[in-house]
């Protein structure tokens, strides 16, 4: 049994080839590269294809999750992934836009970072704000996890039972309360 309190999750994601390399490719190698002494790798979700959205607007995604165990402070993590991210390509240039990687902070144990305060108002905020609007810090849990198939799937695969600190449900609840057509378009790879 997995003691979550200690343990961060991680969604991975992408939909654009890096160097030729697909994005299953990139995704392996960036684990290996974002794995290391300070940052342990718990677990790994298998690999599953998404839609892009809106449908057409290319290729489709390739996601996963991973647990982790470090001892760097949260904010130095979240740094380490953008700096992961810029090493395989990662482009900044629209907010839910395409990319060769994505590295989110999904989960930290137990924690609601940076208050809960403060992740009511982002887990609240509507659609149009959420385009425009971005954060100056990080929100943890991920204000938008429960409503995201392509990450609340993977993270099923390998932490079902991580309870959300703020909405008191599992992954598994939360994956079953998800509309079926959306479970049904993510595909193990």
């Amino acid at each position: 049994m997995i003691d979550f309190r200690s343990i961060l999750a991680i969604g991975m994601g992408g939909n654009l080839p890096f160097e030729g390399s697909p994005t299953a490719v990139t995704l392996v190698r960036a684990l290996r590269r974002l794995s290391g002494p300070e940052v342990v790798i718990r677990s790994v979700s298998r690999f599953f294809q998404t839609p892009c959205f809106p449908a057409g607007a290319g290729p489709d995604y390739v996601n996963a999750a991973v647990l982790v165990e470090t001892r760097l402070p949260v904010a130095e993590l979240l740094q380490r992934l953008h700096r992961v991210e810029l090493e395989f390509g990662r482009a900044r240039a629209q907010r839910w836009g395409m990319r060769t990687l994505d590295l989110d902070i999904l989960t930290c144990g137990e924690s609601v970072l940076p208050d809960p305060e403060t992740f009511r108002h982002w887990l609240t905020l509507p659609r149009e704000t959420q385009l425009q609007a971005v954060p100056d810090r990080l929100i943890v849990p991920h204000p938008r996890l429960q409503d995201r198939p392509f990450a609340l799937i993977p993270l099923a695969d390998i932490a079902p039972d991580w309870v959300h600190p703020v909405l008191n449900r599992s992954v598994r609840e939360l994956c079953d309360a998800l509309p079926a057509e959306d479970i049904a378009a993510v595909r193990p790879i």
